[in-house]
C-alpha cells in the first residue's frame, strides 16, 4: 500500500514525498482512513510506530478542506496535548513539514521558555496548537487561548500524562472546548484511570492496536550486566571505550543521577550531555541537537525528558538503572532499531534491581542474555547507602551474623524508628511536639 491509496490530498502527498515517506506504517494505514471519516480513535501503540503522522496527516487534510477565506480570522481548530516539551516541539516540526503546501498554521505552546513569542503566535492566529498542559493552562487563565472552536482534539501519550500528574489539567482543558468534536486518543498502556477516561470522552471509537507493549522488537539485541551499584559507572566507562558504539542514549532513574553520569563520563574524555526536567528548554534542545548531529556521543536522560526524543540511526540504548515499570523498559529500548534497522540495548542490574529484571522478562516473555565475562561482576550483597559516593575500590562486607546482635540491618533500624514516629508524634504538617520532623525518605524525581 502507498499513501496514494489512502485518499490523501495532493498537497499533503507532495509534502510526504519531499520528506521521503514512501509507504504508510501499519498504524498510519489503519488510522488515517478512520480519522478522515470523522471517527473518534483509540490508538494503542508503542514508540517508533509512526503515530504522529497517523493523526497529523488526516487532521491537516480535514482542516484544509474546511478552511475559510484567507481574510477570515484564524481560530484554534485542533488541539494536540502532549506530556513533554520535546514531544510537543517534535510534533510541531512534523506538522509544519506535512502542511508546508497548505495554508494552515501551527504553533507549539510549551513551558521552560518565555511565553512572549507564544503570545505573538496566538495573536497572529493558528489553526493547530500543540501544547503541554501546564503552559496551556497558564495561557488560558491569562485569556490568550480560546478553545471554543476546537473541532479535533488529540491526547498523545496519555499514560505518561497520567504518570506526570497532568490528568486533572487535561480534564480541565477538555471542559473549555465544544462537547461535539472529534477526539483521537493515544496511549501505550491502559491503566484503569486511562480506561475510564477513554469511556468518558470517546464516542464509538475505532480501536487501532499496533505491536503490543509486551512484544519487544526482535531486531534489537538485548543483554544485561549484573553489576553492583558502585561499579555501574566504571562498567559504563569501560563499555564506551568501544568505538563501535557510535551514539548511546543512557537512561538513569533520577535527574541527579543523570548529571552525575555526565560528570564522570566527561572526566574520562567521553562527550556527554544530560537532558531532564531541571534543564532549561534551550539547554535541552541544545543537548538534543548536539546528539543528533554527532557532536555529543552520549545523551543521558530520565524517562520523562526522553519522551519525544526521536533519533534516526541510534545505535545503542543503555539502561544505567533498570526501570521499576517493565513497560518502560520496552519503550526505552524501542528507541533503537527503528525504521527496519538493527539496534542494541544494554542494561545494568544491581542486587536491588533483580526483581525489576524478573518483571521485565515476564512481560517480554523471554530471558535477557546475561554478559558474565566482565571485570565488575556482582558480589551478591547490598552496598552501603553512601557507597556510590566513594571512588575507592569496594570490597563487599560479609552478611551480618545473628551471633552479633549489635550489627542490625539499617532497614530494621529505620523500620523501628518509623514505627515509633507513627505511634507517638506524627503530624501531617511535619511537626513533632513543636520540633521539625526529619524526613528519612526522599522523593525520586525525573
Amino acid at each position: 500500500m502507498t499513501f496514494n491509496d489512502l485518499n490523501i490530498i495532493p498537497a499533503i502527498l507532495k509534502a510526504l514525498s519531499k520528506e521521503n515517506y514512501t509507504a504508510p506504517t501499519p498504524i498510519q494505514e489503519q488510522a488515517i482512513p478512520a480519522v478522515l471519516a470523522g471517527r473518534d480513535l483509540l490508538g494503542c501503540a508503542q514508540t517508533g510506530t509512526g503515530k504522529t503522522a497517523a493523526f497529523a496527516v488526516p487532521i491537516i487534510q480535514l482542516l484544509s478542506e474546511k478552511q475559510g477565506k484567507p481574510s477570515t480570522q484564524r481560530r484554534i481548530r485542533s488541539l494536540i496535548l502532549t506530556p513533554t516539551r520535546e514531544l510537543a516541539l517534535q510534533i510541531s516540526e512534523n506538522i509544519q513539514a506535512y502542511s508546508q503546501y497548505t495554508h494552515l498554521r501551527c504553533s507549539a505552546i510549551v513551558g521552560g521558555v518565555s511565553q512572549k513569542a507564544q503570545e505573538r503566535a496566538l495573536n497572529q492566529g493558528a489553526d493547530i496548537i500543540i501544547a503541554t498542559p501546564g503552559r496551556l493552562i497558564d495561557l488560558m487563565n491569562q485569556k490568550h487561548v480560546d478553545l471554543q472552536h476546537v473541532q479535533i482534539l488529540v491526547l498523545d501519550e496519555a499514560d505518561r500524562m497520567l504518570d506526570m500528574g497532568f490528568i486533572h489539567d487535561v480534564k480541565k482543558i477538555i471542559t473549555k472546548m465544544p462537547s461535539k468534536r472529534q477526539t483521537l486518543f493515544f496511549s501505550a498502556t491502559m491503566p484503569p484511570e486511562i480506561s475510564q477516561m477513554v469511556k468518558a470522552i470517546l464516542v464509538n471509537p475505532v480501536k487501532v492496536e499496533i505491536t503490543p507493549v509486551s512484544s519487544t522488537v526482535d531486531r534489537i539485541q538485548q543483554s544485561i550486566y549484573l553489576v553492583d551499584k558502585v561499579n555501574k559507572q566504571k562498567q559504563l566507562n569501560l563499555l564506551l571505550q568501544d568505538k563501535s558504539i557510535i551514539s548511546a542514549l543512557v537512561f538513569t532513574r533520577t535527574k541527579h543521577g543523570a548529571d552525575r553520569v555526565v560528570k564522570e563520563l566527561t572526566k574520562v574524555g567521553i562527550s556527554a550531555q544530560a537532558i531532564h526536567g531541571n534543564k532549561s528548554q534551550n539547554a535541552r534542545q541544545n543537548a538534543l541537537s548536539n546528539f543528533r548531529s554527532g557532536v555529543t556521543r552520549v545523551l543521558v536522560a530520565t524517562d520523562i525528558a526522553a519522551r519525544g526524543i526521536d533519533i534516526e540511526e541510534l545505535s545503542h540504548v543503555i539502561n544505567f538503572d533498570l526501570p521499576n515499570i517493565p513497560e518502560t523498559y520496552v519503550h526505552r529500548i524501542g528507541r533503537t532499531g527503528r525504521a527496519g534497522m538493527s539496534g542494541i540495548a544494554i542494561s545494568f542490574c544491581d542486587i536491588e534491581e533483580l526483581p525489576y529484571r524478573k518483571d521485565i522478562e515476564k512481560l517480554i516473555k523471554k530471558t535477557i542474555p546475561e554478559v558474565k565475562d566482565h571485570p565488575y561482576p556482582m558480589v551478591g550483597t547490598a552496598q552501603p547507602l553512601l557507597a556510590e559516593k566513594s571512588t575507592a575500590t569496594v570490597v563487599s562486607k560479609p552478611a551480618k551474623s545473628k551471633a552479633n546482635p549489635a550489627l542490625k540491618p539499617k532497614s530494621e533500624w529505620f523500620k523501628k524508628r518509623n514505627t515509633t514516629n507513627s505511634k507517638s508524634n506524627f503530624n501531617p504538617n511535619g511537626k513533632t511536639n513543636g520540633k521539625t520532623n526529619v524526613k528519612t525518605n526522599s522523593k525520586i524525581s525525573h
